[in-house]
């Protein structure tokens, strides 16, 4: 089976929808979450300043995974990586990532951030693995990020942190990469 990482194009939004729904499911599973917040719509999600890129099964042409990177304040950050689970442990969400740092290195940033779960294996040990280190918010915009979490309940479950991947000596992979 073999992948192509590309620019979302709009008919790729819905499925980045359900992808997420989905690939939530395993944090809900994991906390035994009962108010936990819905996916991002498509239309939200198109509508967002920065890119997302889909992971695309070549077999059967359909979205399996993508990541969204807001660009905001000149500022990259990493917003959601979801990959359906059916697809999991295969090595897509570590390319998508790539990709992303890729294409944010094209765009001109030094740096991506995010923020995650500290303590759940598929967040921040798996973004620490990608090249992240943990990080405090250091602008507004960061900072404003830690209270629309508080606002979700997202600390309800566990503590989250801030990660930083610095771009300098990032290497180039290629969008249309199979």
């Amino acid at each position: 089976m073999s992948f192509l990482i590309r620019l979302a194009e709009s008919r790729d939004y819905g499925a980045t929808e359900r992808i997420e729904a989905v690939a939530d499911a395993l944090l809900i599973d994991r906390f035994a979450a009962q108010d936990w917040p819905g996916a991002t719509s498509a239309a939200e999600r198109e509508a967002a300043p920065g890119f997302v890129l889909v992971a695309e099964n070549q077999d059967t042409a359909e979205a399996v995974g993508f990541v969204q990177v807001l660009e905001i304040d000149e500022h990259a950050h990493l917003e959601q990586l979801s990959v359906l689970p059916s697809f999991s442990r295969q090595g897509l969400g570590r390319r998508l990532v790539q990709t992303a740092l890729d294409e944010s290195t094209k765009r001109g940033y030094e740096e991506v951030t995010l923020r995650t779960y500290a303590d759940v294996p598929w967040n921040a040990p798996f973004y620490a693995s990608c090249g992240f280190i943990e990080t405090d918010p250091d602008t507004h915009f960061l900072r404003s990020l830690v209270d629309v979490e508080r606002a979700l309940g997202l600390f309800d479950h566990g503590p989250r942190v801030q990660m930083t991947a610095r771009l300098g000596d990032w290497q180039h992979s290629s969008l249309a990469r199979p």
